[in-house]
């Protein structure tokens, strides 16, 4: 049954999930790596899990805390698909989140203590041009082929990683970053569900060449943000496609390791008390859309809810947040639907 966005509206971005074939492998890779810290090892089991991410069988779960930030690892009892080999940044399955450090030479240095993981960029962390935001960044994968970056802001750049916790090499994740074939309908569907669009840029030039390792890249970058100061969205439109039409795979399945899920905290109102709905935007990109109550993903006693950042905080009243569009209709999704499919979460004509 179709659901009308209007009771589907977005928070806050509460946690980031990836799939994994091996979990324990994997925590201790974050752990060394990044400082995360080992919150909780569960199970996701039955029949409502199985049809909410369309596999058969469970998962175990470990959960990291790195900062203020939650990231979970599943590992499916039937695995998926390995991390395809010769992805690029501009492959619509591409998805990353960043790691924020004041200290990039020592975040890089603590990073190449461990082994395991291949650089994207090319020749270590590039500074950007201010155009581009004047950060200092480093795109990377982890052993099974996910990709994370190094971020770190310019002095003065952004309040919120200026005091780092006591003893954390690295301070928490700032956004996830997705691409997308079409800005302006990725916009329309993320706008539908709550989020905001803050800023852009267009980012180009031998820099971001050598931090995305493509060849004349020109990217625009829009940021989505939810209504509360949490992890946001930001949206990769890569001007130059590297011939997508020759190399595009299916949107990931919720067991393939390609699949990162966000896990995004819906407003209370007209929601059910426990619901989860798994979603895919307009390319494929998998989320999760949780109830304060949910029994599996719920946010209880994260940092994020307990930091003063309300809906009646200085900060939040400073963001202008958009009503949900009314003229857009969800579709739940069922197992493994390919990109624009039925299956898809589209505009109503």
């Amino acid at each position: 049954m179709a659901m009308n966005a209007a009771t589907l509206r977005v928070e806050r971005l509460i946690r980031f999930s990836l799939t994994t074939a091996d979990a324990e492998s994997a925590s201790r890779f974050y752990e060394a790596a990044f400082g995360c810290r080992r919150t909780a090892v569960d199970r996701l089991a039955g029949e409502a899990f199985e049809r909410l991410m369309g596999v058969s069988g469970g998962a175990d779960r470990i959960t990291l805390r790195l900062g203020r930030e939650t990231l979970e690892l599943l590992q499916f009892d039937v695995s998926g698909s390995p991390y395809p080999r010769q992805a690029s940044s501009t492959d619509l399955f591409f998805q990353h989140f960043a790691i924020v450090t004041l200290d990039m030479e020592g975040a890089f240095e603590r990073l190449s203590s461990v082994a395991g993981w291949k650089p994207i960029s090319v020749g270590g962390p590039q500074h950007l041009p201010a155009s581009s935001g004047g950060v200092t960044a480093f795109k990377f994968r982890d052993p099974e082929g996910h990709p994370l970056e190094l971020l770190a802001f310019p002095k003065g750049g952004d309040a919120r990683w200026s005091k780092p916790p006591s003893g954390e090499p690295c301070l928490g994740i700032d956004h996830s970053a997705i691409s997308v074939s079409d800005t302006g309908a990725s916009v329309a569907f993320y706008e539908g569900l709550g989020l905001v669009a803050s800023a852009h840029s267009f980012n180009h030039g031998v820099v971001q060449e050598m931090l995305d390792d493509v060849d004349g890249a020109e990217v625009d970058v829009t940021a989505l943000a939810p209504s509360y100061v949490t992890p946001h969205l930001e949206l990769l439109c890569y001007r130059n496609k590297r011939g997508r039409d020759e190399y595009v795979i299916p949107a990931p399945r919720n067991n393939d390791i390609a699949c990162t899920r966000l896990v995004f905290e819906l407003a209370p109102v007209h929601a059910r008390n426990d619901g989860e709905r798994l979603v895919r935007d307009p390319d494929g990109h998998a989320f999760l859309l949780v109830s304060q109550a949910s029994p599996r993903w719920a946010a209880s006693g994260d940092a994020e809810r307990s930091r003063g950042l309300g809906p009646t905080s200085p900060i939040r009243q400073a963001r202008s947040v958009k009503s949900a569009r009314p003229d857009i209709v969800l579709r739940p999704i069922v197992g493994s639907a390919k990109r624009r499919d039925a299956g898809v979460f589209m505009e109503r004509p």
